[in-house]
């Protein structure tokens, strides 16, 4: 299963966050977040990264659309940018891994 793509696109949807948009776009971040942070922790669960597994399910729970966490703005905007730069980062952090295991 691919998981670069489903980082960068998480990424770049919460940077997206940062600008005014429409509400129904917020929810369709905190869908898709939902299902991406399964998707990644289930991942982590098949590689035995128990760690990583309980930060995804932790973000999972955290963006899930159903029961909404309200942080305010400049917080969730805080948030957002923290995770997409944690997002990006693992993506040089696997990348390095699996270069030097070669």
């Amino acid at each position: 299963m691919p998981y670069k793509p489903i980082k960068i696109i998480l990424a770049l949807l919460f940077l997206l966050c940062l600008f005014k948009m429409p509400y129904g776009y917020y929810e369709l971040v905190r869908f898709l977040a939902l299902v991406g942070f399964a998707i990644l922790a289930y991942g982590e669960l098949q590689n035995n990264n128990t760690v990583w597994v309980i930060v995804y399910v932790a973000l999972a729970l955290l963006f899930q659309p159903f029961f909404k966490v309200a942080l305010g703005r400049e917080l969730w905007n805080a948030i957002d940018v923290v995770v997409a730069i944690a997002l990006l980062v693992s993506l040089f952090i696997s990348q390095k891994k699996n270069t030097t295991l070669k």
